[in-house]
């Protein structure tokens, strides 16, 4: 069992899910995908965050982004669960849920911490972009719920600075001022900053978000 490092291939996989067989990386094909884990079918924690990446599930589709959610519970019980989820979240999970019983894939993933539990999955995140390389890692304890929102947000973020040379700072939200890298030096900043800029330092360079 490997730990999965930023810049890493995602593992692929062929997997029985809610929505069929699928192969993980043919799956996400061209998108990003947010592959997440949760401990078990009917608990209350998961149940209001599949509830709120269903909600959310046009938000991720406008980013070109595929959610893909695992435990280590069987397919039948996924299927119940997922009655109890559209019916109390108000909902329609729409997006695969991955049945691991051999906790194969769990392991794959190392989303199997035996200090925190020797049966259940942590609550782990991983986005992965298009050219399945894992760009963000994210580790929940059981007792507490994942912001999507945040995801949202980093979402955004690794998909302006994979086009512009730049990087987002501390609570950026898109469309807000972003921070120039560090790489660009100051007589090409005009050229591909047309915006403007404020130097703040000389290594503190902020501009408006180039794609808005």
């Amino acid at each position: 069992m490997a730990t999965i490092r930023l810049g890493d291939t995602a593992p692929d996989f062929t997997a029985q899910t809610t929505q069929g067989t699928l192969q993980f990386h043919e799956w996400l094909g061209a998108s990003w995908g947010v592959l997440f884990s949760h401990p078990a079918d009917f608990t209350p924690v998961c149940t209001t965050e599949l509830g709120t990446v269903a909600n959310y599930h046009p938000e991720f589709t406008k980013r070109n982004a595929k959610v893909i959610a695992l435990s280590v519970d069987g397919i039948d019980s996924h299927h119940e669960w997922i009655k109890d989820i559209n019916e109390t979240q108000n909902t329609t999970v729409d997006f695969p849920i991955i049945a691991d019983e051999s906790k194969e894939i769990a392991l794959l993933y190392d989303m199997m911490h035996p200090n925190a539990s020797e049966k259940a999955t942590v609550r782990s995140v991983f986005v992965i972009g298009p050219d399945k390389k894992v760009k963000l890692t994210l580790t929940y304890p059981a007792s507490t719920g994942r912001n999507f929102d945040e995801l949202l947000r980093v979402i955004d973020s690794l998909q302006l600075t994979a086009n512009y040379a730049v990087a987002t700072p501390a609570n950026w939200k898109d469309g807000e001022n972003v921070v120039i890298t560090p790489a660009v030096p100051d007589d090409e900043i005009a050229t591909r900053f047309p915006k403007g800029y404020d130097r703040v330092k000389p290594y503190l360079r902020m501009t408006p978000q180039p794609n808005k």
